[in-house]
């Protein structure tokens, strides 16, 4: 399911994307619901994710390869980058009910939280999801005192170089990152994407700070809760994403983690069914009723073999397309541990491996973007890809 675009080279297709974006206004997401996601690979369908340039490269948590995530110094580097999304952010609430960017409510890995003796009675052992987490969670503060904290690397036996930037930047607010995204489209003279997540909302509906509403009514406050707006919304719970669907008009996406896990919406309300359950043709058929896309992990496209190495290409990108669904797995990372066995080079924790080989792989099964720590690397085998 490619668009017409798709092999241009780079400045034919900013310039049509351009078009598409100011040209066709308020028709850019044209239909709605089952409609829209039944038409979405339909030829010459023009607008809203169509627009993007296919294969999208999708921003993870920013340019996390080289700034800590869920900052605006990685955000804003993503776009330096060529990234046509940047995911920002991970969406989790705080104490007074704000919504903060941060990969889970537990921060203890990645802010300055630890080194604050003032908040040293905050940590906590609680159970989410099912499973016992220690650690600072952002629910437990109000916003201002997050604002104190600053963002540390998460992974710095990977990422050694990005711990120069810790203590450098706060926790943005997704308030603010709407903000930034009209401030960064008017400097660019560019639609600027974003692709949000609702983490863990049957938790935090527990707790009694919902987030698909508060998402919903931002939103909406800012004019971008339309079908035509460049806010992809996503989650791994799929009741999440229905709840959005009747509250918001933007494209969703429905994230798939293995085949053999539950969605913890599911385990929540006894509901049987697996990731493979969903995956099959009929279950795909149920997400395209009220949602545009799937995020599959990367695993569910081409399955690996137990030495971590490529087995078969799975029939999922045929089966969503064939319901009118895009596919965006996660995630492309450069460095060895994350790379199929096959891509790696050497045994360095930190050494980049083959990642271009490793992209080329992916992007021949069809699929319609993918999520990357490196949009450099990803822009790049791209340009590989379609002039190949």
């Amino acid at each position: 399911m490619g668009s017409q675009d798709e092999h241009m080279d780079g400045t034919g297709r900013r310039a049509l994307l351009g078009a598409a974006m100011f040209g066709a206004g308020g028709a850019v997401l044209g239909l709605s619901g089952t409609a829209r996601a039944a038409t979405a690979g339909a030829a010459g369908h023009g607008g809203g994710l169509k627009s993007l340039p296919v294969p999208t490269v999708i921003g993870h948590r920013g340019a996390s390869g080289y700034r800590p995530e869920h900052t605006f110094g990685s955000y804003q580097l993503a776009l330096d980058l060529g990234a046509d999304i940047v995911e920002a952010g991970d969406l989790v609430p705080t104490r007074d009910g704000h919504l903060v960017c941060r990969h889970e409510p537990e921060i203890g890995g990645t802010t300055d939280v630890a080194d604050h003796k003032e908040f040293a009675d905050r940590r906590k052992t609680k159970v989410l999801d099912g499973v016992s987490t220690t650690g600072w969670f952002t629910e437990d503060f109000t916003l201002a005192e997050l604002k104190t904290l600053r963002a540390i690397e998460r992974i710095p036996a990977n990422r050694p170089h990005n711990t120069l930037y810790n203590g450098r930047w706060e926790i943005p607010t997704f308030e603010e990152v709407l903000k930034w995204q009209d401030e960064q489209t008017r400097r660019r003279g560019k639609q600027v994407w974003i692709y949000p997540e609702t983490k863990h909302p049957t938790y935090f509906r527990g707790l009694g700070l919902g987030l698909e509403e508060r998402v919903a009514k931002l939103l909406r406050k800012q004019g971008k809760d339309r079908r035509n707006s460049p806010v992809i919304l996503q989650s791994f719970e799929p009741t999440s994403i229905q709840r959005l669907n009747k509250l918001v008009d933007n494209p969703l996406v429905v994230l798939l983690s293995a085949a053999n896990t539950r969605p913890f919406d599911f385990v929540a309300t006894g509901d049987p069914r697996t990731v493979a359950d969903l995956i099959t043709p009929k279950g795909l058929r149920e997400i395209a009723g009220y949602a545009q896309g799937i995020g599959p992990t990367l695993d569910l496209v081409i399955t690996k073999k137990a030495d971590g190495s490529l087995d078969k290409e799975t029939t999922l990108v045929a089966d969503a397309h064939k319901v009118g669904l895009i596919l965006h797995p996660y995630t492309m990372r450069n460095e060895n541990p994350f790379l199929p066995t096959e891509y790696r080079k050497g045994t360095d924790a930190d050494a980049y491996g083959d990642a271009f080989g490793a992209f080329k792989r992916y992007f021949a099964t069809g699929i319609d973007g993918v999520f990357t720590d490196n949009a450099d690397t990803g822009v790049l085998a791209r340009q590989d890809f379609v002039n190949g």
